[in-house]
């Protein structure tokens, strides 16, 4: 949306006027990953919201794992409620909504939604993939959210190909539909996607946008969990890998329009111990997917540099939502065992080192 407009939008919303004044950093909102935080079948999500909530974060990501974990746990009989069971879904989005009220919380956006672009037309993935679109937005509009974030797809080469053109066809489309319902797409370059690794992919549609992930890029673009050094290793040498990552912080900081930038997850990794990661498959995962699910500690945790890409990200101009998204099972991949609150409040203070090394 033009400037005006978008600033106006900002203002509604209670985010502060968009700057390139790196001073004015502490005023971001900030958000939390609801599927990110807990790690048994005790912490539901009314317990999440609590600690998301007492630590000082004003909104979620809602994640539908949780959603659909808080239908079962509301359920009054013994059936499971299914991941396309939406009548159900859209009842318990309304529930979440009144907690989040309750809790002060705005739901910021539905995630994650994946594997959504490239199959084949008349396919029944393809069918299935915009059923999916349908339902999500259902859910959308009953927890009373106007975003979707949407991975970048995963799926097979040998299954979606490698048609650029129809990727993107597909996300117009979706955009598309969104946007008879005023909702926005926040696309995000998984690490590990057969086609958008990296955040420079673009969708020409007013309403889609970027989620924008420290880890996704640095990730990507500078760590590799599948090597001895952790970094990548392609037959550049190291300094080559960092001025080639500087020069793309650089031109995201010089390039992306900040109302392009939907919002920004914030996360670490570890250099994963007892070695590195093999190079197959983890049950049909790459290894930068299961290095994303469990390896994911707060920033100064872990190895990436971080502070870079937010500090990029920021001399875009643009101040809208910071989410932290930490998955974090220890270095070993093994599990860590923490308290929630405890947990919650340790980012909320994280989040002030990391505005204050990016003011630097």
């Amino acid at each position: 949306m033009p400037d005006s407009r978008y600033e106006a939008f900002r203002l509604s919303m209670g985010i502060p006027s968009s700057s390139s004044n790196m001073d004015d950093l502490d005023k971001i909102p900030l958000s939390y990953a609801s599927v990110s935080i807990g790690y048994k079948d005790e912490h539901t999500l009314p317990k999440k919201l609590d600690a998301i909530a007492a630590a000082g974060f004003q909104a979620i990501e809602l994640g539908f794992p949780d959603l659909l974990a808080f239908a079962n746990q509301q359920s009054e009989d013994s059936s499971e409620v299914e991941a396309d069971d939406y009548d159900t879904l859209c009842t318990t989005a309304q529930e979440v909504k009144k907690l989040c009220t309750n809790k002060g919380l705005k739901i910021l956006i539905l995630q994650p939604f994946s594997n959504f672009e490239g199959w084949p037309l008349d396919s029944d993935e393809r069918k299935d993939a915009f059923a999916r679109a349908d339902g999500w937005l259902r859910i959308m509009e009953a927890c009373g959210t106007d975003m979707l974030q949407v991975g970048s797809s995963d799926s097979p080469a040998d299954k979606i190909g490698t048609d650029r053109a129809r990727f993107v066809k597909d996300l117009q489309e979706l955009a598309d539909m969104l946007a008879k319902k005023n909702f926005r797409v926040a696309y995000e370059n998984w690490c590990w996607s057969t086609h958008a690794p990296t955040w420079e992919d673009k969708v020409d549609r007013e309403n889609f946008g970027l989620c924008l992930d420290t880890f996704q890029s640095a990730g990507y673009e500078w760590g590799d969990p599948t090597t001895q050094s952790g970094l990548v290793e392609d037959g550049r040498s190291r300094e080559q890998v960092e001025k080639d990552w500087k020069a793309s912080c650089d031109r995201l900081a010089k390039t992306v329009p900040k109302e392009k930038i939907f919002f920004l997850q914030i996360s670490d990794a570890y250099r994963t111990k007892p070695g590195p990661l093999s190079k197959q498959d983890y049950d049909g995962l790459r290894s930068r997917g299961f290095w994303s699910h469990a390896y994911r500690p707060l920033p100064f945790e872990g190895y990436l540099p971080v502070v870079d890409f937010a500090k990029a990200v920021s001399q875009t101009g643009f101040r809208g939502w910071w989410s932290y998204e930490i998955f974090d099972a220890g270095a070993d991949g093994e599990g860590k065992e923490y308290d929630l609150k405890e947990f919650a409040k340790k980012a909320m203070e994280c989040q002030k080192t990391l505005i204050e090394a990016c003011q630097k």
